[in-house]
């Protein structure tokens, strides 16, 4: 049955939910339908599905959140659609909104990751690692789907490595739909208390300049 991730009172946005993975090179046919699975349980509670607006897997998300009738968020790298299509030969279908950086492949990730409360990583290769590090280190909450392979199958040994308390929530599951789950009660649990204190004394529709 569908849940819906909403806010009280409904003052602030609903929860975005980013997915994040290989673009390319060998994408095994199971995990792409693991990947339209949890792009379809986004849709299902009402989150925002945020991705690079790339290609592989993020895209698989894609259309299994747009099978539900959810909303999906693309952050390009591209300058405008021009270069989205050109330039990146990126995807365009499924989308409700493409938000242009201009900045490049590696330099939008730091948008791309801002722009999610949870973030869900999935194979993955170098640009992946790098959204990782953008990730553990402003302290998201963390979601890996184990067996997917790629970056995510080398995950906990390069945190411990890392060595630094970061505040990040990092969970780990083989199953889409329970992994889901996990995040949505971390980040309710964990961090959206904080944004409820931040928002006494505030007017959800903001005070205007002097």
């Amino acid at each position: 049955m569908a849940t819906e991730t909403t806010a009280p009172g409904d003052i602030f946005p609903k929860m975005t939910v980013g997915v994040m993975g290989s673009a390319g090179g060998h994408l095994p046919p199971e995990i792409c339908t693991m990947v339209y699975t949890l792009g379809q349980a986004i849709a299902e509670k009402g989150c925002v599905l945020i991705t690079g607006a790339c290609p592989g897997y993020p895209q698989e998300a894609v259309k299994g959140a747009k099978s539900k009738g959810g909303v999906v968020v693309g952050v390009s790298p591209a300058l405008n659609m021009e270069g989205h299509i050109l330039k990146y030969n990126s995807p365009t279908k499924g989308y409700d909104a493409i938000i242009y950086t201009g900045s490049g492949l590696m330099g939008r990730e730091v948008e791309n990751i801002r722009s999610c409360d949870v973030v869900v990583f999935v194979g993955g290769r170098s640009g992946t690692l790098g959204e990782f590090a953008i990730a553990y280190d402003e302290a998201k909450v963390i979601g890996v789907l184990e067996g997917t392979g790629g970056i995510t199958s080398h995950l906990k040994p390069i945190i411990e490595m890392i060595d630094k308390e970061t505040g990040g929530i990092v969970c780990y599951d083989s199953d889409p739909l329970h992994l889901l789950e996990t995040l949505e009660r971390s980040y309710m649990e964990l961090i959206f208390p904080k944004y409820l204190k931040a928002m006494e004394g505030h007017d959800p529709d903001g005070a205007p300049d002097d």
